[in-house]
């Protein structure tokens, strides 16, 4: 079965229970109803604040957390389907308290799509096994797959992906703890690639690396893609690292998606206030423009997820709030050449 789509994600939910006493629980609402599609060969940049939900995002796609709600797609087949449950294991009714047909869960075994579907961590320094050498890291996804016949096959591999990412040779025999940040950034790129995926979950891959590594380990994502052909769901919060290597831009808040359109259309034409403000506070490398452009400051602190306003999830930091804001969540529609706005004063 193929589809236009190499990845579809339709009303993904990740609710996860906090205790709030000594026998109830509340659950927090880290992914409300996000849905997006990734084409073959396609980035999708997934941008917000710190705590917004992006890495839960790519971590729920992924399955590393069984996902609360919502439909996942890979190459047109269901990999994943909630049903017709809601978040407490009941039975959904609509609007006239009338039972709704259900659909039965389903969850399939992720084990083969693995080979399809990888992530490079955020976190060089805790991700990689450090009682393990390069080559037994990079080694390990051909050994849970059975990929090689022979040890020499195997070595031949684990050389050839290293050579891909910039290792040498004599890297092969050495540990983790013995590289650089972003050495060791490439040494789980070079990990991902192993089974050949054609999609990657990359969560933050440079934010922890230095300024001049990080230009290095974007251009690598470019040159691994246009050589692979392999999607990419690019997860960060620097606007300008995003915009340099996707196709495309989604903005989350608050675990809700507030915007998304083709990448120079978002940078050059944001239509969400909140898209505006995080635009507002990219740095400009010209004074003369720098001056002239108007800082838009956001007051107010980000609620709790646990305590999330009614509506809008932004509507308490907005200028633009309004009674409606408050009153009914504004979907994301589409206001012109596939550029989507979750918003009812723009």
């Amino acid at each position: 079965m193929s589809s236009e789509y190499l990845v579809e994600v339709e009303h993904l939910k990740q609710y996860f229970p906090i205790r709030t006493g000594f026998a109830s629980t509340t659950p927090l609402k880290a992914v409300d109803d996000v849905s997006f599609a990734i084409k073959p060969g396609e980035t999708l940049g997934l941008v917000g604040e710190s705590g917004c939900g992006k890495t839960t995002v790519g971590r729920s796609l992924l399955q590393l957390y069984q996902p609360t709600g919502g439909r996942i797609k890979y190459n047109g087949e269901v990999i994943f389907d909630a049903g017709d449950l809601d978040v407490n294991g009941e039975p959904k009714v609509d609007a006239k308290g009338n039972p709704v047909k259900l659909r039965k869960p389903h969850i399939v075994n992720m084990l083969p799509y693995r080979k399809q579907m990888q992530m490079v961590f955020q976190d060089p320094y805790s991700s990689l096994n450090p009682r393990m050498t390069v080559e037994d890291i990079i080694g390990e996804p051909l050994d849970v797959h059975k990929l090689y016949t022979t040890k020499a096959e195997r070595r031949e591999k684990v050389l050839h992906l290293m050579e891909l990412v910039g290792l040498n040779a004599e890297h092969a025999t050495r540990y983790a703890h013995e590289f650089s940040g972003g050495q060791r950034q490439r040494i789980g790129i070079a990990r991902a690639l192993a089974v050949d995926p054609r999609f990657i979950v990359c969560d933050e891959p440079v934010s922890a690396l230095d300024v001049s590594i990080q230009a290095q380990v974007v251009n690598m994502f470019e040159d691994l893609q246009h050589k692979l052909g392999v999607a990419y769901l690019f997860i960060a919060h620097d606007l300008l690292v995003v915009n340099h290597i996707s196709d495309r831009i989604a903005v989350m808040y608050l675990g809700k998606m507030m915007e998304m359109a083709e990448a120079n259309e978002l940078m050059n034409n944001p239509m969400h206030p909140y898209t505006q403000s995080l635009l507002s506070a990219v740095p400009m490398p010209d004074p003369k423009i720098a001056r002239e452009r108007k800082r838009i400051v956001l007051e107010g602190d980000v609620p709790s997820p646990l305590k999330a306003p009614s509506g809008c999830p932004f509507r308490t930091r907005c200028r633009y709030a309004t009674e409606q804001c408050a009153a009914q969540r504004p979907p994301l529609t589409d206001r012109g050449n596939g550029h989507m706005v979750a918003c009812w004063n723009k």
